[in-house]
């Protein structure tokens, strides 16, 4: 039996759909939400952008993250899906791990993970059983929560030992992640995290590893796009597995990648992510993942990553300079972590006053200090962003200025600190102003 569709007027009957459903831009379909991405973007536009965690991405990376892939859903890898209709994103998925391999030159990548704490919680469930060891770095030193943090689902999925610096220059106590890795023989040791500057041993940490019968994770959040860029030293071959996210120095879709050279590990860690810890992946961030990964394959990339570490060294240098101590003394990486015990400051104070004065960057735990970590005594600043934008090592030193004039101004108990903020504010708009970001849309999305 044929069932027509009811035609009205010469169109199918769609009436349960609300007028423009497929048709309006947000500034027609919904004006409040297109209010608040106008504001984001004037937000974005006119603000020196220094948290570590974020990132501009390209026109096209956007076009992706917005496209038609929202729509479909799909459950397992390419090839072995559990949903129909797959043949478009199983290409697109093959595209996005070919250019990963590509980009980090290893065997293996599952592009899947929604975030770097679900690819974290993948190689946790893919290797260990409750009760066995991983050793990883603290989260005071500068490691991530994500890494069998007690606040963290990875710290009931393992027994975590923590590693942490040296007092006298704030750089990995290798000699303390021996005696550790010795003491507990853990399964798993951690590399990488959230607030550590400094180009990590990588071999140093292989040849401890392999005195324990350990497997060795290294998550380069913070630092991928530099070690796609060649500005940084690479985790392979030392590195059994490597996680990363996507949308820090890599500019690209919010979600994170699993990396590997070991075939039964790729094995296990398709298993442990979906169904283990996520179900259908996220295909319009994939598509966005893929975009972000062919632009770091592009002769251009290389040249971005080296201009990053050179505006996060002039940052750190300048701020010295002016009195403001930087942990471990520099950076190797995008992340300056500034020391603010010595001006007697609170970070979170500090956020707040450089948010007003148009300078973004978040509060950060400083290696031995025992300050309340809803305050703390450091800030966290990271330079991808505005490299984006095209600041160069000046601008980047000229902003170091600004943040220690604030700085300063609060530790002198300076009374007029909402009219130097506004100032302030004002140069910084008017130093981002002709800086590249996309055009304006007024927030109808076009």
């Amino acid at each position: 039996m044929n069932v027509a569709p009811l035609i009205v007027n010469g169109a199918a009957d769609i009436s349960w759909l609300h007028t423009g459903y497929f048709e309006d831009a947000p500034v027609l379909a919904d004006p409040a939400i297109a209010r608040l991405i106008a504001l984001e973007e004037t937000r974005q536009r006119e603000s020196v952008e220094l948290v570590a965690s974020e990132n501009f991405v390209s026109r096209a990376v956007l076009a992706a993250q917005g496209s038609a892939f929202t729509n479909k859903t799909v459950v397992g890898y390419p090839g072995r899906r559990f949903h129909a209709g797959a043949e478009w994103a199983d290409e697109l998925e093959r595209l996005a791990i070919e250019r990963a391999c590509a980009a980090f030159s290893c065997r293996f990548a599952n592009v899947q993970p929604h975030s770097g704490i679900q690819a974290n919680l993948a190689v946790f469930r893919a290797l260990l059983s409750p009760g066995d060891g991983v050793l990883s770095m603290s989260g005071q030193a500068g490691g991530h929560f994500s890494h069998g943090g007690g606040s963290n689902l990875s710290g009931s999925m393992a027994q975590a030992s923590f590693y942490g610096v040296e007092r006298k220059n704030g750089l990995i106590d290798y000699e303390e992640v021996r005696s550790l890795s010795n003491a507990h023989k853990p399964k798993l040791i951690v590399a990488g995290g959230a607030a550590y500057p400094r180009a990590i041993d990588f071999a140093a940490l292989r040849t401890i590893a392999d005195e324990v019968g350990a497997k060795l994770l290294v998550d380069i959040a913070h630092f991928a796009g530099l070690v796609v860029a060649s500005a940084h030293p690479h985790p392979f071959p030392f590195a059994d597995i490597v996680t990363t996210t996507t949308y820090k120095s890599l500019r690209g879709a919010r979600g994170g990648l699993i990396l590997t050279n070991d075939e039964d590990i790729a094995v296990a860690l398709e298993k442990a992510l979906s169904p283990g810890v996520q179900g259908s992946p996220l295909l319009h961030a994939i598509a966005a993942k893929a975009v972000c990964l062919g632009e770091v394959l592009r002769p251009e990339f290389s040249a971005y990553g080296r201009a990053v570490l050179e505006n996060a060294r002039a940052f750190a240098e300048e701020l010295q300079a002016l009195g403001i101590p930087v942990s471990t003394g520099g950076t190797d990486t995008p992340l300056v972590i500034a020391d603010l015990r010595s001006l007697g400051l609170r970070g979170q104070a500090m956020v707040e006053s450089l948010d007003r004065a148009g300078i973004t960057c978040n509060r950060c735990e400083i290696p031995f200090d025992e300050t309340d970590p809803a305050q703390t005594s450091g800030l966290r600043f990271g330079l991808s962003a505005c490299t984006t934008r095209g600041l160069e090592t000046e601008g980047s030193r000229q902003v170091a200025r600004w943040i220690a004039e604030i700085l300063h101004g609060h530790a002198s108990g300076d009374k007029a600190m909402a009219t130097r903020e506004a100032e302030i504010k004002l140069r910084a708009a008017a130093l981002m102003a002709p800086l590249p970001l996309y055009p304006e849309t007024g927030g109808d999305g076009r």
